[in-house]
C-alpha cells in the first residue's frame, strides 16, 4: 500500500500496491544423511546449526553449563575438544546432563577417539592422517561401527601435508580429503561427514563447490578461524551463505574468537536470511539519512530486545522503518510494522494501516499488536 505524508501526518494515496513476498527454494545438494544423536545431517533433514564450548572440557559443571546455553540460543549439535585423558573421562558425565549431540574433537591419539566413543559421544571429529597408522585408524573406526556414531573428516587449510599435497589450495583441501576419506572407506566405514575449512574465504568456497561433484556426504561447513565477532561474522556470512545458496552444505559452524553464543546466533541468522530455518521473528529496519523523522536506531532496539526476551510463538515478521519513502510499504509487508512520519508515525498490521499514532507511543503501540497476534495464535 502506497502512503502518502498529507497534513496531518501518513495518507493513503488513491490507490494500492499489493505486495507478495514469496521464498525462492534453494535446491540442495542430494548427500547420504547420517544420524548424529538423533539428528540428522545430510539428505533430506534440515540444514544444522553447530557450536564448540571453550570450556575445559576436564571442567564438567562449566561445560555443561555453557552447553546448555548455547542450546537455549538454538545450538543443534555441540562439540567439545579432548586432548587429553582428563577430558576423555569426562564426555560420560556431560553426555549424560545435556539434550543435544555431543561430538569428540580428537587430535593424534586414537586412544581418546576409542575412549570418546565407547562414553556415548554420538559423533568423533577427526583427522586420520594425525592419528597414526592404519591399524589405529581401523581401531577408532571399529569403535566407531561398534557404537553407531559417524565420524567427521576434519581437514584445514593449515593442517594439509604439504609435502603430499603442496602449498594449501582448494584443490589441496579436496584431495585430502577424499584420500582421508578413502581411508574409512578402506576399513568398511562409510559414516562420514567432510569439512574443508580455510580462513582464506575463496579458497573455502572453491574446495567445497569441487567436492561436492566428487561425493555425497554431507558437508559440513565452515570458515576457519574467522576472527573476532565483527570480521568474523561478515567472513562466515559470506563463505557460508554463497555456498548455502547454491545448495552445498547440511550443517555449519560460525567460528569466532569470544562468546561461542555469538556463533549460534549468527549461524542462525544466515540460514533464517536464506530462508533455510524458520526464526522465530525477523526484524528488518531501514538504514538512516536525512529523511528520518524518528529515533529509529532506538525503536528498532527497543522492538529487538522486547522479541529476544519474548520469542513469538510462531514466525513474525517486524518493520521498524523512519520515513515515507520506503517506510510504508515494507512495514506492510510485515506481519506487523510501524513507518515514521514528522512526528507521528503509522501502524500496520498484516498490510493494512490501522491507525496513526504518535511518535512518544509508536513503539509501545507496535509492541501491543505484536502480543495480540501472540495472542491469537
Amino acid at each position: 500500500m502506497v502512503f502518502e505524508l498529507g497534513a496531518q501526518g501518513l495518507e493513503p494515496s488513491s490507490y494500492l500496491v499489493f505486495v507478495n513476498m514469496q521464498n525462492t527454494q534453494i535446491n540442495r545438494r542430494s548427500s547420504t544423511p547420517v544420524i548424529v544423536g538423533g539428528v540428522g545431517i545430510g539428505g533430506e533433514h534440515r540444514v544444522t546449526v553447530q557450536s564448540m564450548t571453550n570450556t575445559r572440557t576436564s571442567d564438567v559443571q562449566a561445560t555443561v553449563a555453557q552447553i546448555i546455553n548455547l542450546e537455549a540460543a538454538g545450538c543443534d549439535i555441540i562439540r567439545v575438544a579432548v586432548p587429553d585423558s582428563e577430558s576423555a573421562s569426562a564426555l560420560r558425565e556431560i553426555k549424560s546432563r545435556i539434550n543435544i549431540p555431543l561430538v569428540a574433537d580428537i587430535h593424534f591419539d586414537y586412544r581418546l577417539a576409542i575412549t570418546a566413543a565407547e562414553s556415548g559421544v554420538d559423533k568423533l571429529r577427526i583427522n586420520p592422517g594425525n592419528i597414526g597408522s592404519v591399524d589405529r585408524v581401523k581401531e577408532v573406526v571399529a569403535a566407531a561401527k561398534d557404537h553407531g556414531i559417524p565420524i567427521r573428516i576434519g581437514v584445514n587449510a593449515g593442517s594439509i601435508d604439504r609435502a603430499r599435497y603442496g602449498l594449501p589450495s582448494a584443490q589441496a583441501l579436496v584431495e585430502s580429503a577424499l584420500d582421508e576419506a578413502g581411508v574409512l572407506e578402506s576399513c568398511g566405514f562409510t559414516d562420514i561427514v567432510l569439512s574443508l575449512k580455510a580462513s582464506d574465504v575463496p579458497t573455502m568456497i572453491q574446495a567445497y563447490k569441487l567436492v561436492a561433484q566428487r561425493c555425497e556426504y554431507p558437508l559440513h561447513l565452515g570458515v576457519t578461524e574467522a576472527g573476532l565477532a565483527w570480521e568474523g561474522t561478515i567472513r562466515s556470512s559470506i563463505g557460508i551463505g554463497a555456498l548455502l545458496a547454491d545448495g552445498i552444505g547440511d550443517t555449519i559452524r560460525v567460528s569466532l574468537t569470544g562468546d561461542p553464543i555469538e556463533e549460534i546466533r549468527v549461524g542462525r541468522e544466515i540460514l533464517s536470511s536464506l530462508s533455510l530455518r524458520l526464526a522465530p521473528y525477523t526484524l528488518v529496519s531501514c538504514p538512516t539519512c536525512g529523511r528520518c523523522g524518528i529515533d529509529l536506531e532506538g525503536a528498532a532496539r527497543r522492538v529487538r530486545d522486547y522479541l529476544e526476551a519474548n520469542p513469538p510463538a510462531k514466525p513474525l515478521s517486524v518493520a521498524v522503518m523512519g520515513c515515507v519513502v520506503n517506510g510504508p510499504g515494507e512495514a506492510s509487508s510485515a506481519d506487523v510494522g510501524i513507518a515514521g512520519g514528522a512526528g507521528v508515525g503509522a501502524l500496520f498490521v498484516k498490510g493494512v494501516m490501522v491507525r496513526k499514532v504518535k511518535e512518544d507511543d509508536l513503539v509501545s503501540e507496535l509492541i501491543k499488536e505484536i502480543e495480540k497476534i501472540g495472542a491469537d495464535s
